[in-house]
């Protein structure tokens, strides 16, 4: 059974969702009905594209350009989404940059931006909507973490992306409960690895990496009704992957 939550006259923003898995779950949430903001740094022809592509599903859709760790890029998104179309009622906190380098070796402007985009971003964007979320009595906020970042183990490759995206957990949990009583809920979902990773996967847990889909699954149960006392959890998606302590 597929969940697909009736987000009729709703807008959703998904940053980073040109390409990858952002598209996936921007296209996803527009087969529910709502009309959704495609958000891209630099891949503009991909988020035409992406945008198109939503319309075909009959849902309005625009495009927003910005650097969301940048506060004066992020505003004048959201002020260009909702003079198109109206206040964000979802938001999807996609954009997660990495480094798969050792932590020695990456260079201090490479991490700061790993950390900015992955972290900064998430709140930054959310901040934005929160309010408008508060106002109309009603909002819903992914945020897209990894699958580790609750069991505080990371290796010494990729490093500043781990230390964000358990940021963006205890982000997930402290917002969730200072929205409590304003109708908006706060949750993450965790993949470890999705299908478009380029790495061998023959030793993943079931002989994969997680689909767009197995992604899409618990996103859509969070943006329902039926999830309308849930706020603070994470979901991983990670086929049963056990961490070393």
């Amino acid at each position: 059974m597929t969940l697909t939550p009736d987000l009729d006259g709703r807008t959703a923003l998904v940053t980073g969702s040109a390409t990858r898995v952002g598209r996936e779950l921007l296209l996803r949430i527009a087969d529910c009905g709502a009309d959704v903001v495609v958000h891209y740094r630099e891949s503009e022809a991909e988020a035409t594209a992406t945008a198109a592509e939503a319309r075909e599903r009959g849902v309005a859709a625009t495009t927003v350009q910005g650097d969301i760790t940048r506060p004066d890029e992020v505003d004048a998104m959201f002020d260009a989404a909702e003079r198109e179309l109206g206040g964000i009622d979802v938001l999807v906190n996609n954009v997660g940059n990495f480094d798969p380098r050792h932590w020695e070796e990456i260079e201090w402007d490479a991490w700061r931006s790993v950390v900015e985009s992955t972290f900064y971003g998430t709140v930054l964007c959310s901040r934005r909507a929160v309010d408008g979320m508060r106002d109309r009595g009603w909002g819903r906020i992914v945020n897209i973490g990894f699958a580790d970042s609750d069991r505080m183990h990371a290796p010494p490759v990729n490093f500043p992306y781990f230390v964000a995206k358990t940021g963006v957990l205890m982000f997930t949990r402290m917002l969730a409960g200072d929205t409590q009583d304003d109708g908006v809920t706060v949750n993450a979902v965790s993949p470890f690895a999705v299908e478009n990773t380029v790495s061998d996967v023959s030793a993943y847990p079931r002989g994969r990496a997680a689909s767009f889909n197995d992604v899409a699954a618990p996103l859509l149960f969070f943006l329902s009704e039926s999830a309308a006392y849930i706020s603070g959890e994470n979901v991983a998606v990670d086929g049963g992957r056990l961490t070393e302590s």
